[in-house]
């Protein structure tokens, strides 16, 4: 690859190009150098890391303080999930200017269920796949940034799902810095067996040692979950002392290993008088171990203020406690729309407040009496209790077919609305085998008895040189597979923007190169819904296709309300004019719980026909991206390319309330005529009455679909809470 200069864009073609046979130059986590009484522009700084060789700082340093940009001591992390890695390379370096070194790719909710590695550059949907050829591009890339601004940056991605061992594997070989891995991810909201996900755990942990990369685990999606997110506190230390324990016995490093620590609660609740306690309670515990902090997605709105000031809160914490790694979740998490400029203020907001609390525990100091110390202690207790009859009831898979976890009262008391999996239930169940006498696994990084020792003694602590070298040691071993998909790749995604492509033209972006996108902000003198309505006819008498309000709050209900949408608006609207469809119905999660909790719900759900796309039921379904699960539902799921008759008696089998069918493939209205043929089933079935059809997918219409005989089709951007509604208001 070329040495760029600074004022020139990096070519998205030289970093692709020779792809097959780039090699990572290092491997392993890298934890920033903290500088002792660190002197910067006059100043003195006492918890601050080596500066940068080329940096932004913000705004007013910038303007006021000649570009002064004291680099805090915990590593800062941006979150990158835009769909096309290609223009995510260029997030990265904007990020790395700013301060974030560390990169976290988000994956697709729908990798967690593929059982092998992908191939190929597919665009993916609210996040990316995580491929070989994606991750090599990020690191060859990362590679020239981290030599741009003098420190090494750090790529993280997720190791989780039925193909668990098989990423481990490919980041190792790719150079892969962090990553997080935690069974019970996978057994709590993937619902994946159990024993699978803690087999496969222990090969992923031993590759992630042999590679010396950091580990994050997943413990912080309880109170991203249950109910009352600052009840689950107790749970939330045994999660992470499952985890911490179970990596150290895999063979990880505690310096490695690093909990996922957010505080449970947001403001407008005293958060400080639950988050600090728990802060504490924790590093008190877990001595030796690594903490990531992060914010609690589940109160994160579409208010980027709102996302600022609750991340700037939690960095108080951060600062009084310790945190080794900082994250900067963004109201990306509100929006589900992965804007640059967010991720750039996240690092900036991040990196302001840490160096502005330089050296807050030389002058303040936490009190080692009354209600803190009472806290702390009770949440410990609390913790050790859940552990004891978690061991009382025969361990922690017992405990989960029980349903001890994500329960939203605070333990010992209980809610039962916990999630609960079986120990010989979910996917992946039955895939666990007992070794063979001859198993043999020369492999270099690898969990448990691999029988080499007959072939060779001395290959008990170097197993791989019975093949000359495995894959981790001979990288040249590695077969490359560049791309499957004739359409949907990395080149003809480029040649969209081509004219914008290192050229004299311009245009504006606020996720991909040229997307056309601006964000503007607009205040209209009505209620909430009259103005959400009218900013999108503004919108529309702009030729703005797809018009979105990204983000609406009401100032006064009669008064004013305030919005940002996309696109510039400089005209009018006559409200009274609007033609505003009637609003849909769309219950609130109390009133979803207490319906499904009056009376319970099964449905039957699959990708029909010869379709395998997975990804969009699976958010419908799953319980981590707001699926129906969420609130209750029961989902008996039958994966892709399943016959019609095959959903139709399984819904007879099962006394399933609904049939939920995802259909993408639209060719010849074949997607039209499987809801047509579910529907004449189920009447020849007998069983018409007493089921509701439910279809849906990118090309789906509710009218089109309601004529083929089904009762509803739901379309583009659907969310598990609008199928959840119609499920519980149209019950036969």
């Amino acid at each position: 690859m070329k040495n760029y200069e600074i004022n020139e864009k990096l070519d998205i073609k030289d970093i692709l190009s020779d792809i097959e046979n780039y090699r990572p130059r290092r491997r392993g986590w890298t934890w920033r150098k903290k500088i002792e009484n660190l002197e910067m522009g006059g100043h003195t700084y006492h918890d601050c890391s080596e500066p940068l060789k080329n940096s932004i700082g913000i705004p007013s340093a910038v303007q006021y303080f000649d570009n002064l940009d004291p680099q805090p001591d915990a590593v800062i992390t941006t979150e990158i999930a835009s769909g096309r890695f290609e223009d995510d390379i260029r997030r990265m370096r904007m990020s790395a200017w700013h301060g974030a070194d560390h990169i976290m790719v988000i994956r697709t909710a729908g990798q967690s269920h593929y059982d092998g590695l992908i191939e190929g550059t597919p665009q993916g949907i609210g996040g990316i796949p995580v491929t070989r050829k994606q991750v090599r591009c990020h690191r060859k890339a990362l590679d020239f940034i981290e030599d741009e601004v003098g420190r090494p940056i750090n790529y993280h991605s997720y190791v989780s799902g039925v193909a668990g061992p098989e990423i481990a594997v490919m980041f190792a070989e790719e150079g892969v810095n962090g990553a997080h891995q935690d069974p019970q991810y996978n057994v709590l909201y993937r619902n994946i067996n159990m024993v699978r996900s803690f087999v496969d755990a222990a090969e992923s942990k031993k590759v992630m040692a042999w590679a010396d990369m950091a580990q994050i685990d997943g413990a912080h999606n309880a109170n991203a979950t249950a109910r009352e997110a600052w009840k689950v506190m107790p749970e939330l230390m045994v999660q992470h002392g499952i985890n911490c324990m179970f990596s150290y016995k895999a063979g990880m490093k505690k310096e490695n290993i690093c909990l996922s620590t957010v505080p449970p609660s947001a403001a407008p609740l005293p958060c400080t008088k639950y988050d600090l306690p728990y802060a504490v309670a924790l590093r008190d515990f877990f001595k030796g171990y690594r903490m990531r902090a992060q914010q609690n997605t589940k109160y994160i709105t579409s208010s980027s203020r709102e996302a600022t000031v609750t991340h700037v809160l939690n960095m108080m914490i951060s600062k009084l406690t310790s945190a080794d790694i900082q994250s900067t979740i963004t109201p990306d998490e509100g929006r589900n729309v992965p804007w640059h400029m967010y991720n750039i203020e996240a690092c900036d907001t991040a990196k302001q407040t840490m160096v502005a609390l330089d050296g807050l525990l030389e002058m303040v100091e936490l009190k080692d009496s009354g209600y803190l110390k009472e806290e702390i202690r009770e949440l410990k207790e609390r913790a050790v209790l859940y552990l004891e009859e978690l061991l009382d009831q025969g361990g922690y898979f017992e405990a989960v077919e029980k349903g001890f976890f994500v329960d939203s009262g605070k333990y010992p008391e209980r809610h039962g609305d916990g999630i609960g999996r079986k120990i010989d239930g979910g996917i992946g169940a039955g895939t666990v085998y007992k070794r063979d006498i001859d198993y043999m696994a020369p492999v270099t990084a690898h969990f448990g008895y691999n029988n080499v020792a007959q072939y060779d003694e001395k290959a008990v602590d170097d197993p791989a040189r019975l093949i000359d070298g495995c894959t981790l040691e001979k990288p040249d071993k590695i077969i490359f597979i560049d791309e499957l998909d004739s359409e949907d790749n990395v080149a003809n995604r480029m040649k969209e923007a081509e004219k914008y492509r290192n050229s004299n033209f311009v245009k504006p972006e606020v996720e991909w190169l040229a997307d056309g996108t601006v964000v503007v902000e607009i205040f209209l003198p009505t209620d909430k819904r009259t103005a959400e309505f009218a900013a999108l006819e503004i919108a529309g008498k702009m030729n703005i296709k797809n018009p979105e309000v990204i983000h609406i709050e009401v100032l006064h209900p009669s008064e004013g309300t305030r919005l940002q949408v996309k696109g510039k608006v400089d005209i009018d609207v006559d409200i009274t004019k609007l033609k505003m469809p009637a609003e849909p119905v769309v219950l609130n999660d109390d009133e979803l719980w207490e319906a499904i909790e009056k009376r319970p719900m099964k449905v039957v759900a699959a990708t029909i026909g010869s379709d395998e796309h997975s990804v969009g039921l699976r958010e419908i379904i799953d319980i981590k991206h707001g699926g129906i699960e969420k609130w209750g539902i029961e989902v008996e799921y039958l994966g892709t390319s399943c016959p019609v008759e095959k959903l139709v008696d399984a819904a007879i089998e099962t006394n399933a309330e609904a049939i939920l069918a995802s259909t993408i493939i639209s060719h010849d209205e074949v997607h039209y005529q499987n809801m047509k043929k579910i529907h004449d089933l189920c009447v020849e079935k007998g069983i018409r009455d007493k089921v509701n059809i439910v279809c849906g997918g990118t090309q789906v219409s509710n009218e089109m679909a309601v004529k083929t005989g089904v009762d509803a089709g739901f379309g583009r951007g659907t969310k598990g809470k609008h199928v959840a509604t119609f499920l519980v208001t149209h019950r036969k």
